[in-house]
């Protein structure tokens, strides 16, 4: 069974930057597109980047420019490097990881959450 664990949420000031970190178990790390998620309140989860296993990557339209997203597969982490923080990117944010290959499993951590606020 594969475990997301997020990691280095908190709260950050408008402009500022945070880092936030998914560790996966296992050893199929690898075969596995990996993506960030996230989730406000009262609203609907919403992709914010995904990075395939061969290193594709696509962000939603509101974080392109300020959010990164990378990949070390030999440590099994995917990590999302958030710069230029606004307040409407306060929410849960949720590591996913989906399979590549059939079949199609989904995994997700259980959040972390990033408070944007002065």
């Amino acid at each position: 069974q594969v475990q997301l664990v997020e990691s280095g949420g908190g709260l950050v000031q408008p402009g500022g930057s945070l880092k936030l970190s998914c560790a996966a178990s296992g050893s199929i790390f690898s075969i596995y597109t990996m993506g960030w998620y996230r989730q406000a309140p009262g609203k609907e989860r919403e992709l914010v980047a995904t990075i395939t296993s061969g290193g594709e990557r696509n962000f939603a339209d509101s974080v392109k420019g300020r959010f990164t997203i990378s990949r070390d597969n030999a440590k099994n982490t995917v990590y999302l490097q958030m710069n230029s923080l606004k307040p409407e990117d306060t929410a849960v944010y949720y590591c996913n990881a989906d399979r590549e290959k059939f079949p199609r499993i989904k995994y997700w951590g259980q959040g972390t959450q990033v408070t944007v606020s002065s």
